[in-house]
């Protein structure tokens, strides 16, 4: 598992670490059942808070991607098709979003973006 804290970005720590570890539960490269670092491991190695490894992981727990077993540790939860599913459908959202915005402001329609989007299927 590969985590990268930047500083710079604006971005609360225990948020990048969600956000990273989610992505790989989510792209298949966290396998089901895979042990993560313990809470203690992961501060020590990103030189971190353990309370704020603590809190990303249990927001990770909380929403599903992992789960923990006392005395053993974390690990990734099964996959549930219905929280990816929701999780892509409001990553689609922002991306319509901002779609919206963008084609606002060069002035184009919705036929617009359609035909735009039919012209990048056939290809």
């Amino acid at each position: 598992m590969y985590i990268f804290i930047d500083n710079k970005s604006g971005i609360s720590i225990y948020e990048q670490i969600y956000t990273q570890i989610k992505n790989q539960i989510i792209n298949g490269s966290l396998k089901e059942d895979e042990a993560l670092p313990s809470i203690r491991n992961l501060a020590k190695d990103l030189k971190i808070s353990v309370i704020t490894t603590k809190r990303a992981y249990d927001e990770l727990e909380r929403d599903g991607f992992i789960y923990t077993v006392a005395g053993k540790g974390c690990f990734v939860a099964p996959k549930n098709v219905e929280l990816l599913r929701e999780e892509n459908l409001r990553k689609i959202e922002e991306y319509i979003e901002k779609i919206m915005q963008l084609s606002a402001a060069c002035n184009l329609t919705k036929q617009d973006i359609i035909d735009m989007i039919n012209i990048m299927e056939e290809e």
